[in-house]
């Protein structure tokens, strides 16, 4: 593990170190409010330092720049006042009650998306706290919380953060994510958090002016790239490769999932993520750690394994065209890069099998090849879904699927997704068949909210099937109140929960088991016809879906009842409804059994 970090301030035992890299800037100073000023002194490579002694925890800090300027600590542990305010003095001494925890095997995962403000009415992190034992009676093993790092304002969706090391005071301390951490493993949880070393937000990031944390050669969606590979950059991969032990270590994160990789650009050897995950296994050999990707580029090669079937680098990444496939299947939407899977059947069943259902092909949305080779990858390499804060909150309304279609369909999908050999991952509110919006939110300065708004127009403008004149506007607060999770107690929320906590006891009861020893090619579908057939093999077990995934009833064989581990819908003898899903297991002897009494 690691005990220290460059970045922020080190607490010794009648003194306290601040430090600086601020290689572009000369005579920067401390100041401590209600305690004076000091000059920092060169430390060489940038670094500027200063010692203090008797400083305590909880006592408010800023660096003063040679114009003047007041800026927190990069690497400030907590920001009371928000981004321009000063930096707080953390103690990162906790008492934890569950010291003996180290994690859980990453096939036992069955994933809980949620975002801490809007999660609960009071938005913190002692509100998810409340909500671990309903999500524990639900089957869930882990919560997956989008990014905390500080970011500008009281709401927001997270990935405009500044202040990477800080989590958001609007949502409580950094003692209360501990806690929230804790009581999490001391229900058998883990926790993961979204993590965001693609950019930085648009107010409150102050590097600029004294690191030269930007590269003028890489760009991305929102502006110059991070540099990871030009003059200075050792700095700046340690300042991304300390976060991450960061929140492993002093936060006992049990994984995290890296935002939006593919705009992470880095010409050197080895490459960041590359760098950054090798750390994080050496740095914590005797935890089970779980790093998950997002990725459009679908680059298996980070994904790979090692000879006994453990990941090289990075556990798994969120699989995009199981999603894309199943949305396209339950609402007919084909607008945008939906239009690449309007036909769905080819594009689901290779998903299923394969992991990725583009592997090298042209995507005619974006004009470009998309992804690699992933038939050599277990199923556990991928994260299924069929909600999440992207595909939800980028949609102009912000609306989820079950608020516009029909109950069947949503049902046949999640009963696919749950009990696919991959991950599964829910979005918060999904097993609640909630229908409120998860609109896109956020509260800048009135300037940059006014350039939000437009930006936002425009956006949703290029991708077709959507109204402009739908969307909400992100900067007020009512949006971000409509986001709020409504935690209804009808029948119908009551009966869609008991249909998601089946899918999931089904799932540890008869799934786990099997992917625990996945290996890749092991999985094959029907090419052909109205259905989708799966068969996966794991060793003398054999795991088969059938999937009717439109409101036609089609005729076909079908299992025998005993082998049924669980039917959406309805079929016959001879049969299958509409919106109808029927997994059923076997093993060696039994199909030997079978084809005995055949002859």
């Amino acid at each position: 593990m690691c005990d220290s970090f460059t970045f922020g301030p080190r607490i010794a035992e009648h003194v306290v170190e601040f430090r600086l890299w601020a290689p572009l800037a000369d005579g920067v100073r401390l100041r401590i409010e209600g305690r004076g000023e000091w000059e920092m002194l060169p430390r060489g490579d940038g670094w500027k330092a200063v010692e203090v002694p008797q400083v305590l925890p909880g006592e408010l800090y800023r660096f003063i720049l040679p114009d003047g300027r007041a800026v927190p600590d990069p690497a400030s542990r907590f920001q009371p006042r928000d981004v321009h305010g000063p930096s707080e003095l953390i103690d990162p001494v906790f008492d934890w009650q569950t010291p003996g925890w180290t994690g859980r095997p990453w096939e036992e995962s069955v994933i809980y998306e949620l975002h801490v403000g809007a999660f609960t009415h009071g938005g913190t992190f002692s509100g998810v706290i409340e909500r671990l034992d309903y999500l524990k009676r639900l089957g869930v093993t882990a919560i997956q919380l989008m990014p905390v790092g500080d970011f500008p304002g009281r709401r927001g969706w997270g990935y405009d953060g500044v202040l990477p090391y800080a989590p958001d005071s609007s949502y409580g301390r950094p003692e209360d994510l501990k806690r929230l951490v804790d009581a999490a493993h001391a229900r058998g949880l883990c926790v993961f958090l979204d993590v965001v070393y693609n950019h930085f937000g648009p107010d409150g990031n102050h590097l600029t002016a004294y690191a030269p944390i930007f590269s003028d050669h890489h760009k991305s969606a929102w502006g110059h790239g991070l540099n990871f590979d030009a003059e200075g950059s050792r700095f700046v991969r340690e300042f991304v490769i300390q976060n991450a032990l960061y929140w492993l270590g002093e936060f006992r994160m049990d994984g995290l999932r890296l935002d939006a990789v593919h705009a992470i650009k880095d010409d050197s050897n080895p490459h960041v993520l590359i760098e950054l995950a090798d750390r994080v296994r050496k740095a914590f050999p005797d935890r089970q750690i779980h790093l998950i990707l997002e990725n459009e580029d679908n680059n298996s090669a980070l994904l790979a394994r090692d000879a006994a079937n453990r990941p090289r680098h990075f556990t798994a990444q969120w699989n995009d065209d199981i999603h894309h496939a199943l949305h396209v299947a339950a609402t007919g939407e084909t607008f945008g890069y939906y239009g690449d899977y309007a036909d769905y059947r080819p594009r689901l069943r290779r998903a299923l099998t394969e992991g990725f259902a583009f592997q090298g092909e042209t995507m005619a949305y974006s004009g470009r090849s998309r992804g690699m080779p992933s038939a050599d990858l277990p199923p556990t390499a991928f994260v299924s879904f069929i909600q999440n804060h992207d595909q939800i909150g980028n949609r102009a309304k912000g609306d989820r699927m079950v608020a516009g279609h029909p109950m069947a369909s949503m049902k046949a999908i999640a009963a696919i997704y749950l009990l696919s050999p991959q991950i599964p991952m829910l979005f918060m509110g999904e097993e609640l068949g909630s229908a409120p919006p998860f609109p896109f939110f956020c509260d800048f300065d009135q300037a940059l909210n006014s350039i939000v708004k437009i930006g936002r127009r425009e956006e949703l403008k290029r991708l077709p099937g959507f109204d402009v004149d739908d969307a909400p506007d992100p900067t007020l607060e009512e949006t971000f109140l409509r986001a709020k999770l409504p935690w209804c107690d009808d029948g119908s929320a009551r009966q869609f929960q008991e249909f998601y906590r089946q899918l999931i006891a089904v799932r540890h009861r008869a799934i786990i088991p099997l992917i625990a020893r996945a290996q890749g090619q092991s999985a094959v579908s029907d090419q052909e016809g109205p259905l989708i057939r799966v068969k996966w093999q794991f060793g003398g077990a054999i795991l088969r879906l059938v999937a009717n995934l439109s409101d036609a009833i089609v005729a076909t064989a079908l299992p025998c009842p005993e082998e049924m581990l669980f039917v959406s819908g309805r079929r016959s003898n001879d049969s299958i409804d509409a919106w109808s899903v029927i997994w059923s297991l076997t093993f060696a002897h039994q199909e030997a059994q079978a084809v005995s009494s055949e002859r």
